[in-house]
């Protein structure tokens, strides 16, 4: 039978709480305990990755617990905590104090039931799968299946959360108390704000780990410095509602909660702090795995009701929506990043105008319709989504075309970001993404790009805040901060000199203006493009009208002949004049189409970019490569020289 352990130094006492000061900290002591769970029956990631998420959630869950019970009593105001004993963390799960000093409310040691079962019982397993998590599960709903309506609205997600826990996997007690010391050790209090402990963040390491050895974690996510970068951009307020039709573990909502939390100026009224917690974050995710840990990621950031939706977003087909209840019609700000290269089938399709197998573009129609619209001349919802280039650049099928018509008849295409190729190489996805900045409500008349294609990022440098010209606190980075993989680029030309490297933070206020102009922005004036496009098609357009016209009047030659029962090679003749005709309209159609679909390649092709181009002759290449073969045979000559003899 297991005991609490002693400290390495053989002191007895148990360790201070551990600082986790970087993301490279975390990820290292996140996998020290998914290496305990290896060799514990959780060999696999579909295994151990729900196991570490509810054991790390309630960890969590009781530190906030007692930071919030702790501000209640500091100011005169009464605490409810999400749970009582003994199933808090504090009483089964932490290990034992052995100066005795660490106490729970009720004054009992800290760590006192677990003592208890180790010592006394021997059967701290049976306790967990037979009381605590059945208590868990009846929160949100009570063993004969009705509502536990007695529960608060954050005491039903928890539910909720631990409603797909149906036993302790790991094989032992010994190897779980090892566990549970490990997760005992991480403190909020010891974690700085820049790096604040998200279950997104484990999560997603996991998972990327995973992609690079090509095991079962194929899913991609957004970068967490991306998301912080969307969130800055389109500014959300308080009082509006933040939505995303794929929230993955959360990371959006996340970061725009953290975000209107922080507030920039003066910050958010105790009103808007309790709008946020409740009413303002809405989200749905099809993955059964995944929703639990969005749910417990988006409780332990603070959010104490989050709205999401369990099912496949595109069919409509629901799984759990109990949360979902409060959803408004329509939202003020969408944040997302639809699944890349995804497929659905026909169930999916005919909810949308445009039917297609991709679900980018079905994702997109479905954003779309739940911007709020545009109402007594203010402006509807405003979005920032990621998508993969193929959608941008995509003019051969029928579907995309129509979908991006739509997005610029409907919306104002305000920005559109080009991405460094690397940025998803931590994912195991080497996919060209950019960012789509668009208002709901005015034709776009004007598209403003911004180009961070030239940035090297990859998986050992990957995409900062830096890179988009804002440090951690979205403050405007001086010349100095700025990456040298950005100040390297910036063309040294005698125009150039003093002047600032020209990033995205600086030229964002400016779009559409001179100002807003640089070798790594312009503006493309879309509703010229759209004008010139009518002037190229109306030939082939008065070409169609025309054959169309010299149709009609074979057919009704064709009609005469069969009435005078012309012989049969006259009407071979004028049927074949006929079918003539029909491919020359469809021809002088496609021609048309080609050029209306061509309108809407929205590919960011930077019109500045300086092309490097080698302008030696044939001769002068070959005496180079020859010049470098004796450079190389000198070299080697010295190191023979060197060399002792024999």
């Amino acid at each position: 039978m297991s005991r609490p352990k002693k400290s390495a130094d053989g002191s007895g006492k148990t360790k201070s709480p551990k600082t986790i000061a970087s993301t490279q900290s975390l990820s290292s002591f996140v996998k020290s305990i998914c290496d305990i769970m290896r060799r514990s029956n959780c060999s696999s990631a579909l295994q151990y990755v729900p196991e570490l998420t509810w054991i790390l959630f309630l960890r969590i869950l009781d530190a906030q617990d007692a930071r919030g019970a702790a501000e209640a009593e500091a100011v005169g105001q009464p605490f409810s905590p999400a749970l009582r004993a003994p199933y808090r963390w504090q009483d089964w799960a932490a290990p034992s104090d052995p100066t005795g000093q660490a106490k729970t409310p009720e004054g009992y040691a800290v760590g006192w039931k677990r003592e208890h079962l180790m010592t006394r019982i021997g059967d701290l397993f049976g306790f967990i799968n037979k009381e605590l998590l059945p208590h868990l599960h009846s929160l949100d709903f009570m063993p004969d299946g009705r509502p536990n309506w007695e529960a608060s609205p954050k005491q039903r997600v928890i539910g909720r959360i631990m409603t797909a826990v149906e036993r302790v996997r790991v094989d032992s007690e010994a190897n779980l108390c090892d566990i549970l010391d490990r997760v005992h050790e991480i403190s909020i209090d010891h974690i700085d704000n820049q790096h604040f402990f998200t279950l997104s963040q484990v999560y997603e390491d996991l998972l990327l780990k995973m992609g690079e050895k090509n095991s079962d974690g194929g899913q991609f996510f957004t970068p967490r410095e991306v998301v912080r970068a969307m969130v800055r951009t389109l500014d959300p307020q308080p009082g509006e509602t933040v939505y995303d039709p794929c929230c993955g573990t959360g990371g959006f909502l996340a970061q725009a909660y953290d975000y209107l939390q922080r507030g920039q100026g003066d910050g958010v009224s105790a009103t808007d702090l309790e709008q946020l917690k409740h009413k303002t974050f809405f989200g749905r995710e099809k993955e059964n795995l995944v929703f639990p840990i969005a749910l417990a990621n988006l409780v332990l950031h603070g959010i104490d009701q989050p709205n999401l939706w369990h099912g496949n977003t595109l069919s409509g087909a629901a799984t759990y929506d109990a949360l979902f209840d409060q959803a408004p019609a329509t939202f003020d700000v969408i944040l997302s990043n639809p699944p890349f290269g995804g497929k659905e089938g026909r169930e999916a399709q005919k909810n949308y105008s445009f039917e297609t197998s991709s679900t980018q573009v079905l994702f997109m129609q479905h954003i779309l319709k739940e911007l709020k619209p545009a109402l007594d001349g203010q402006p509807g919802g405003r979005c920032a989504v990621v998508l993969d280039e193929g959608l941008l650049f995509r003019t051969n099928e029928s579907a995309f075309v129509e979908t991006k018509r739509k997005l610029l008849d409907e919306c104002e295409l305000w920005c559109i970001v080009s991405l460094p190729g690397g940025v998803f190489s931590t994912a195991g996805a080497g996919v060209k993404t950019n960012l789509l900045f668009f208002t709901k409500g005015r034709r776009t008349e004007r598209i403003w790009y911004y180009d961070l294609s030239h940035v090297k990022v990859g998986k050992k440098s990957p995409t900062t805040l830096a890179h988009f010209g804002w440090d951690a606190q979205f403050r405007v980075l001086g010349d100095a901060a700025l990456p040298a993989t950005l100040v390297g680029d910036w063309p040294q030309q005698p125009e150039n000199e003093g002047r600032p490297f020209p990033t995205f933070a600086r030229l964002l206020a400016c779009r559409g203006t001179p100002e807003g102009e640089s070798d790594f922005s312009w503006t493309v004036d879309f509703a010229a493009r759209r004008a010139q496009a009518r002037t190229d098609m109306a030939p082939h357009l008065a070409e169609v009208e025309r054959l169309k016209a010299q149709s009609v009047a074979l057919k009704e030659r064709l009609a005469d002949l069969k009435k005078a029962q012309a012989a049969d090679q006259e009407l071979l003749a004028v049927r074949e004049q006929l079918l003539a005709l029909d491919k020359a309209v469809r021809d002088a159609q496609a021609a048309a189409d080609a050029i209306d679909a061509a309108t809407f390649d929205l590919k960011a092709v930077n019109p500045k970019a300086r092309v490097e181009r080698d302008t030696r002759s044939s001769a002068q290449i070959i005496e180079s490569i020859a010049d470098c073969g004796r450079q190389v045979d000198a070299a080697l000559a010295r190191l023979k020289q060197l060399m002792p003899p024999g």
